[in-house]
């Protein structure tokens, strides 16, 4: 559908070395990046290697900056069922650090439908696609928050990295990794797309495999948010996930059923995707020319997989994205039993006000220890009130 996006044909790097470095941010488990557009105006993008091309989220800069938009588009959004509407803006030139890439083609969303602020509690102004950086060897450094890209023929990768072999299609990257559900259920080899714009650990889409039952301890609700707005599905737990060598054991994870009326004609074939809860554990260079990625296990490789113990899932909002409002309050949670609800506006958590707290800040408390009390001070229409829960294994 938008083949008439040209790849990248004036991109160098402006101080002439072999690797570039990029600093990110991980928000949230979403990589944030600083790009300077057309020389003039700074913004964030996250860092997407399932985003096909680049995109800009939010249509009020582009038009600022006096950008023109050739024509319009209908995409697809994530909840493969609902069309939106975006413009095709050539001739772009974008920075980061000491790279430029001039002349490109790039989407510009008719309106702000990811939202990100809402779930990264920074500003992010659109998306760098895989069209930007793969031409070159990319290696992603969660441990340091840096982004290095290399020359494909005057790199050699460490002997400490493990070599999988993935499959390239439109500019994403596709691995099979060994797959459980249960302890006593056998592997299953599934078809993934290697995400690094999806904060998650997992998620697969249950209509796709006969091994792809739910498990019976699942939360409905919301998994996720994508192109178009919030995905509903279900929280549970993976057994087992094997890539390649490595191991990673009892993983929460994301289950999305796909209905017979879904649009699926871009899925190629996956049943599901892996994201930064699962990629941040290693350091990861991708070759798209060879199409491999190398693996090396970082420190965090062996932490568990830890689920929210209080059963609020909150989003950030207000000019500075400092007011944290309730979005969804997990049934049978600990932040059901304390009357917490949909809406209620976050104003301290155990004595310390919310402005001075970041989304890591509460999401780290509410991840705490079984059996922490925690108290919340909220705003309910207009009324303040003070809410006491004790953290609990929710999943």
């Amino acid at each position: 559908m938008l083949a008439i996006i040209k790849p990248i044909d004036a991109q160098r790097i402006t101080g002439g070395g072999k690797r570039l470095d990029i600093p990110f941010e991980l928000e949230n488990d979403f990589i944030v990046v600083d790009v300077k557009i057309n020389r003039i105006l700074y913004l964030k993008f996250i860092f997407d290697t399932g985003a096909e091309y680049t995109i800009m989220t939010k249509r009020e800069y582009a038009d600022l900056m006096g950008i023109r938009y050739e024509r319009e588009f209908r995409i697809l959004g994530s909840d493969m069922t609902t069309e939106l509407v975006a413009y095709l803006a050539r001739g772009i030139t974008f920075s980061m650090g000491e790279i430029e890439a001039a002349r490109q083609d790039i989407l510009v969303m008719g309106d702000d439908y990811y939202k990100f602020e809402a779930i990264t509690g920074v500003d992010v102004h659109g998306i760098i696609g895989a069209n930007f950086f793969n031409r070159y060897i990319v290696r992603i450094d969660y441990d340091r928050q840096v982004i290095s890209l290399f020359d494909p023929n005057k790199f050699t990768p460490s002997k400490k990295f493990t070599p999988i072999p993935v499959d390239i299609y439109k500019n994403k990257i596709y691995l099979t990794a060994a797959s459980k559900l249960l302890p006593q259920d056998s592997s299953v080899q599934l078809k993934y797309l290697l995400d690094t714009g999806a904060s998650l650990s997992l998620m697969v889409f249950t209509d796709t495999d006969d091994a792809l039952k739910l498990p019976e301890n699942v939360i409905r609700g919301n998994i996720g948010r994508g192109l178009g707005g919030e995905i509903e599905g279900f929280m549970g737990r993976f057994s087992e996930l094997s890539i390649g060598p490595h191991k990673l054991n009892n993983l929460v994870g994301n289950f999305q059923e796909i209905y017979p009326f879904m649009n699926t004609s871009e899925r190629n074939g996956r049943n599901g995707l892996i994201g930064n809860s699962v990629l941040k554990r290693f350091e990861i260079i991708i070759d798209y020319y060879k199409q491999i990625i190398y693996l090396r296990p970082n420190r965090s490789f062996k932490r568990k997989f830890k689920f929210d113990r209080s059963g609020i899932v909150f989003v950030a909002s207000g000019d500075n994205l400092d007011q944290y409002v309730v979005n969804f309050v997990i049934p049978g949670s600990p932040a059901e039993d304390a009357d917490i609800r949909k809406g209620d506006i976050i104003r301290k958590v155990n004595w310390l006000p919310s402005t001075f707290l970041t989304m890591k800040n509460i999401y780290n408390r509410f991840y705490g220890k079984i059996g922490k009390r925690i108290k919340l001070k909220i705003e309910r229409d207009g009324e303040k009130m003070q809410k006491i829960f004790y953290l609990r294994e929710i999943l």
